[in-house]
């Protein structure tokens, strides 16, 4: 039996200091938000980007 196919989904990944969208991702619906330590250009500094949809 084939499993069924969901759609991955667009997710922007956004900077807690200075509310820039820095990076986008496709992943698969469901799960928990992601929160995650990336480059942020504007601060010029590693801080913790958060999951948000457009």
């Amino acid at each position: 039996m084939a499993k069924s196919k969901k759609k991955k989904e667009v997710i922007h990944l956004v900077c807690e200091d200075c509310g820039e969208y820095n990076y986008t991702l496709k992943r698969r619906p469901g799960g928990e938000k992601l929160k995650i330590k990336k480059y942020c250009p504007r601060n010029r500094a590693h801080t913790i980007h958060v999951e948000k949809k457009k």
